[in-house]
């Protein structure tokens, strides 16, 4: 099972960091501008919501580097615009951001120090570090969360999976197709299992009509469920290939669950629905690479962001951090190499960015 010290992306600065293989999650946050900013106005308008002319704004799942505070920086640019169109001095903000434990604060902390000089509104930042599937706040002290891919990771691999012993990636390419529905159907489960309980954690945090938009990568729910759809799909066949040469152990390949889930996004508004905490403003969907430039998508810069995103989990379970790496990204780029071209016959990619905006019903 992958422990809470072993999910966050890859530390520091270097070639294979986090901050230096996170152009797509940067793309992702640009999308999310526009919903940000008309919870913010309707925040701002609703003058029971900011009866106390103070703002709690709180990022879940920061990670590091130069995204850590563009969600948050988003939001106070907003407020101060919002207020300076009114002609009012605008609220005093706090700012506070999380991740799991052994994500690089260090690295988080130098990014605040550039959010509290921007002058007006008073700023004050912080620090909170913690799983989002537990309480993370005081009850009715938060007006606006923001997440961005980080709703993905589970709070664990499905159980069922480990208990009865079922790769979720075996070898046999006809055991795997077989086993899909029972794999797909586990972690479909386990996310549902863990999103409801998110939504009921942040419910508890928010302030009356408080907000929430958060994006997270997930599938088309007109796709059947397929192979490439699934989020640790590719980093998975990458390490079946290497499997398949001697490169790691098979039956270490056979005992990894990746904790990662990608809904649909009828999935994901069903167990909104259902949850009963929020109601949905807005969703939406859309290509994970929509806006980039294409010419820059190369097969290795696609597999450095799989190894920033998924090496401290890989190197835990497989060990020999520096040949195993490696190895994977030769093979990775080889994998994706042959993949690009074989998706050029087909229109559109099953994956997908879903973004939604909540407010606390």
């Amino acid at each position: 099972m992958a422990s809470k010290q072993m999910v966050h992306m890859n530390q520091g600065q270097g070639e294979t960091s986090y901050a230096h293989n996170s152009s797509f999650q940067s793309a992702e946050q640009n999308r999310m501008k526009a919903l940000i900013e008309a919870a913010v106005v309707e925040l701002c308008s609703n003058t029971t919501t900011l009866s106390h002319g103070k703002v709690v704004i709180a990022d879940l799942g920061c990670s590091s580097g130069p995204n850590a505070v563009a969600l948050v920086s988003i939001a106070l640019e907003a407020t101060h615009s919002h207020f300076l169109q009114l002609r009012q001095p605008p609220p005093e903000v706090c700012v506070l951001l999380n991740d799991l434990p052994y994500n690089d604060f260090n690295a988080v902390v130098k990014s605040l120090v550039a959010v509290r000089q921007i002058g007006e509104p008073v700023v004050v930042t912080g620090v909170v570090p913690g799983s989002f599937y537990e309480r993370l706040f005081p009850s009715g002290s938060v007006h606006l969360f923001c997440s961005s891919n980080s709703l993905h990771w589970l709070s664990k691999a499905p159980e069922d999976l480990r208990m009865k012993q079922i790769p979720a990636y075996d070898m046999d390419e006809n055991v795997r197709r077989e086993r899909l529905p029972v794999v797909a159907g586990a972690y479909a489960r386990q996310f549902k299992k863990d999103f409801t309980l998110f939504l009921q954690l942040r419910a508890k945090e928010l302030v009356p009509e408080g907000r929430m938009v958060v994006s997270l990568p997930g599938r088309r729910s007109d796709e059947p469920v397929t192979e490439t759809s699934l989020i640790w799909g590719t980093a998975a066949q990458i390490l079946g290939a290497m499997a398949s040469e001697g490169v790691i152990d098979k039956e270490k390949l056979d005992s990894l669950y990746i904790p990662v889930h990608g809904p649909s996004d009828e999935e994901l508004r069903e167990i909104i629905q259902e949850e009963g905490s929020f109601s949905i403003t807005e969703m939406r969907v859309h290509d994970p690479i929509s806006g980039m430039d294409r010419a820059l998508l190369t097969p290795n810069r696609m597999v450095n962001s799989l190894r920033a995103a998924f090496e401290p989990i890989i190197v835990q379970h497989f060990g020999s951090p520096a040949e195993i790496m490696d190895e994977f990204v030769r093979t990775g780029e080889k994998h994706l190499s042959l993949q690009r071209s074989s998706q050029v016959k087909h229109a559109r990619s099953p994956r997908v960015m879903l973004v939604v905006s909540l407010t606390k019903a």
